[in-house]
């Protein structure tokens, strides 16, 4: 049987952070439609653990300089992050993570 779907915003964030795990992200990764892999999940790993230590997160651009920062200059850049979660990067990986809605995104 399968788990039920987690309730969402109008926009597809989670309502409650504290229902998030794993599953939880696939089934939002289906609804963009989006099959997450190891790179995803080193990305979702990678936001999770900024708003862990800064409470907040990031707009688009200090997000490609974070990612950057962190993980090398390969994966910190809009063309690796579109292509991972196209049209929107920040805001689908905060969507899939499990995190509210990051600053700007409309």
């Amino acid at each position: 049987m399968k788990p039920s779907s987690p309730e969402t915003t109008e926009d597809g964030f989670l309502l409650e952070v504290g229902q998030w795990d794993e599953t939880v992200a696939h089934q939002l990764a289906e609804r963009i439609p989006l099959t997450l892999t190891e790179a995803h999940w080193e990305i979702i790993s990678f936001i999770r653990k900024y708003h862990a230590r800064f409470r907040h997160l990031p707009n688009n651009r200090m997000f490609v300089k974070a990612v950057e920062k962190a993980l090398g200059p390969d994966k910190g850049n809009s063309r690796y992050l579109n292509g991972l979660f196209a049209g929107s990067p920040v805001k689908y990986t905060c969507m899939v993570a499990g995190l509210p809605k990051p600053p700007g995104c409309i």
